[in-house]
């Protein structure tokens, strides 16, 4: 056999193992290439753009459709919602949102949060608080609890410590009842009337000495001349009134006497009178001028000061960054329970407000073919390039069968 005939026997299988090779990894090429429409005049030239480009809307509306009623059905996302609402997780995304907060209001330089607070102050305390004191004031159980231990625990136990009770003394003694005032009391209690029954009592009730003294002397001329001294000798009379206060020694024995005057010394039925007074009196007087005196002490307080006062102690304060996992564990609970019954019906109104299925298609769409090409590529490459060595074994097989062929002929 000469070397003519080899050629023509070995031809067959390199062709066809070369055809098949090329032509398969040509179609696969052609899914994708070209990119764009190649136009020779106005003529577009058939197979461009690649296949997958010239109907990317078209897989865009079929991938969509496919995903949505496969894979992101309402129960798939019910499924994926309860493994992205775990107690856990809800509980770390409330904290971090706490404490993103809390490092808001630290980071605050234009006390926009004080400004809120101050406001929100001023509305409870001026507004709020005063209309509902004032009508709670009406209920006859209001604070009972509250106004009974104010006065167990401040009233009842309070006394004037020793300067108190000298400067209260002097008070009295100095600017409410001064010599003067004493003896205008004085002449206001002798009148005819009040003598006359003191003289007769006297006469009638005392006995030994004072029987004598005042059935002979009589007391009733006694007090008339006290009572024209005290008319006519006025400087006179303030200046023995002033002598017995300081020489009897009342000033300091009112001071000791108001040192020891306490509630406790009350018998138990008027102390338990005083505390019902006491709380009546308070609650009567809420009831009828509480709104207004609440609202006339909003007026004079500076708010913003306050809120700020109550910021920085809340940003220092220890509790509150500590009750941070506290309560954003108890709100992950309530939001648990909440998901429970209605995580259904949330996401069934997810879905379309969502329009998952118009955000796949805008991004099949929106995606580039060369990006398009080098995603199913890297998804696909194994099998595409298996598909390339099967055409051209396919090739190889029917080259050989040819061969065959001819060497039987």
């Amino acid at each position: 056999m000469d070397w003519s005939s080899v050629w023509v026997i070995a031809l067959p299988p390199i062709t066809g193992g070369i055809i098949g090779y090329y032509t398969n990894d040509l179609a696969i090429k052609m899914l994708f290439r070209p990119y764009r429409a190649i136009k020779v005049g106005n003529r577009v030239l058939p197979f461009t753009p690649g296949l997958i480009p010239r109907n990317q809307d078209r897989l865009a509306q079929r991938v969509s459709n496919a995903i949505m009623s496969s894979l992101l059905t309402p129960d798939e996302m019910q499924k994926v919602a309860q493994r992205l609402l775990q107690t856990e997780r809800m509980q770390s995304a409330i904290q971090w949102l706490l404490e993103l907060a809390l490092d808001q209001v630290k980071a605050d330089t234009q006390q926009k949060t004080v400004k809120i607070l101050a406001n929100i102050l001023k509305d409870f305390v001026g507004q709020s608080l005063p209309r509902v004191t004032a009508v709670l004031a009406r209920q006859d159980d209001f604070l009972k609890v509250q106004f009974n231990q104010i006065f167990d625990q401040i009233l009842l136990d309070y006394h004037l410590d020793n300067e108190q009770a000298a400067q209260l003394a002097d008070w009295i003694i100095d600017d409410a009842l001064p010599p003067d005032a004493l003896r205008l009391g004085l002449i206001n209690f002798l009148t005819d009337r009040n003598i006359t029954i003191l003289d007769e009592g006297l006469r009638e009730k005392t006995s030994g000495t004072f029987w004598v003294v005042a059935n002979l002397l009589g007391a009733k001329n006694s007090l008339v001349r006290l009572r024209a001294f005290c008319i006519e000798e006025r400087g006179a009379c303030n200046a023995r009134i002033q002598e017995l206060v300081v020489s009897l020694g009342i000033q300091q024995r009112l001071g000791e006497w108001l040192g020891s005057l306490s509630l406790q010394n009350l018998p138990v039925g008027t102390v338990r009178q005083l505390r019902r007074n006491f709380r009546e009196s308070v609650r009567s007087y809420l009831r009828t001028k509480g709104e207004s005196v609440l609202q006339s002490l909003s007026d004079t307080v500076n708010w913003e000061d306050t809120a700020a006062v109550i910021l920085g102690r809340l940003q220092s304060s220890e509790a509150v960054v500590a009750s941070l996992d506290v309560v954003s564990q108890e709100l992950a609970l309530i939001l648990e329970r909440y998901l429970e019954r209605d995580l259904e019906k949330l996401v069934e109104q997810a879905i379309p407000i969502l329009n998952l299925d118009q955000v796949i298609m805008e991004r099949v769409k929106a995606t580039a073919p060369e990006a398009l090409e080098d995603a199913i590529q890297g998804i696909v490459k194994s099998e595409l390039q298996a598909i390339v060595n099967l055409g051209g074994i396919l090739g190889l097989g029917i080259g050989l069968f040819q061969s065959a062929l001819l060497l039987i002929r």
